[in-house]
């Protein structure tokens, strides 16, 4: 996997109906293909013996959960792992970059204190431990309080969409560092024709989730999409080249368990709301779908992140 772009995977939606007239079978392979990719992950960083590892991918590829679970990965192999997020070193919603359209530009790297990131990583990589800023979403600003991580001999994943950027890491010795990004690599087609590509499924994840979890409309998250995006090309895969590392946070299985839900969404819009049609497009590309409850989602499975909180529906 290493310095290789892992090609894309176009699985018929035909096949996979069939394939999930078995759920159970299709949920365990998807879930033990996924551990079997952060093993190999872990492999490359001990092989490499990197103290900092930035881990990268665009909106809803599932990189923050990804980093939670190989750290514990590495855990396992009995080496000392902590995750620090990048959302830490926000400098407050005040101070972000406007766009030409108005909105804040969450998206920028400007949006980081970059001298505090590079501070940080030097401390971590230098003394195993460092004192690092904590951000307080509810208020947009930086908490007055600190946190302590200590690496205790072993790794630290910072994660977070511009975990790329040589900015973060310029005052680190190149084989100080190992860069991973985490992406989606399967599509689904219909008679060979692509009709579910990956970046829908970002798209629907990240509605589920936020309408569930982050008390965000499906009319927010949908306006917001197309700054995400240009945000993703602007700062994310121009550095993907960089990656020592592809990590696929695909699971075939979740295209039934998002047909089950992507309705939910769509019932939650007005018909009359700009983004209604949007919407309806989405929902559409899964109406010949097998659905698979959300229910058979594994407790310990890196889709809780999206769907966990549908669980109890």
């Amino acid at each position: 996997m290493s310095k290789k772009l892992i090609p894309k995977r176009l699985v018929e939606i035909s096949l996979f109906n069939i394939a999930a007239m078995q759920p159970d079978e299709l949920i365990r392979d998807g879930e033990q293909a996924y551990r079997r990719r952060l093993e190999k992950a872990a492999d490359s960083i001990l092989e490499s013996g990197a103290k900092i590892i930035m881990l990268t991918g665009p909106s809803s590829s599932g990189k923050t959960t990804t980093s939670i679970e190989l750290a514990e990965t590495l855990q396992q192999r009995g080496t000392p792992a902590q995750v620090l997020s990048l959302d830490n070193f926000f400098i407050g919603a005040e101070n972000y970059p406007i766009l030409p359209n108005g909105n804040k530009d969450y998206e920028s790297p400007a949006t980081l204190d970059m001298p505090e990131i590079n501070r940080c990583l030097a401390e971590l990589n230098e003394k195993g431990a460092t004192d690092a800023p904590v951000y307080d979403f509810a208020h947009e600003r930086r908490a007055d309080y600190r946190q302590h991580i200590d690496l205790h001999g072993g790794v630290c994943i910072m994660e977070g969409i511009h975990a790329l950027n040589p900015l973060l890491t310029e005052l680190l010795p190149e084989d100080g560092v190992f860069y991973i990004y985490a992406g989606l690599r399967e599509e689904y087609a219909c008679e060979g024709i692509r009709t579910i590509s990956t970046r829908e499924i970002r798209l629907c994840r990240r509605v589920l989730r936020d309408m569930m979890t982050r008390g965000h409309s499906p009319e927010k998250t949908l306006a917001m999409w197309n700054d995400v995006l240009e945000g993703e090309n602007q700062y994310v895969r121009i550095y993907k080249p960089r990656a020592d590392l592809i990590l696929d946070t695909s699971f075939t299985y979740e295209l039934g368990v998002m047909a089950g839900l992507v309705d939910k969404a769509l019932h939650m819009l007005d018909p009359n709301c700009p983004y209604y049609e949007r919407m309806e497009q989405a929902a559409a590309l899964f109406a010949d779908v097998r659905k698979i409850p959300v229910s058979s989602v594994p407790k310990d499975s890196m889709l809780r992140e999206f769907y966990g909180a549908f669980h109890n529906e």
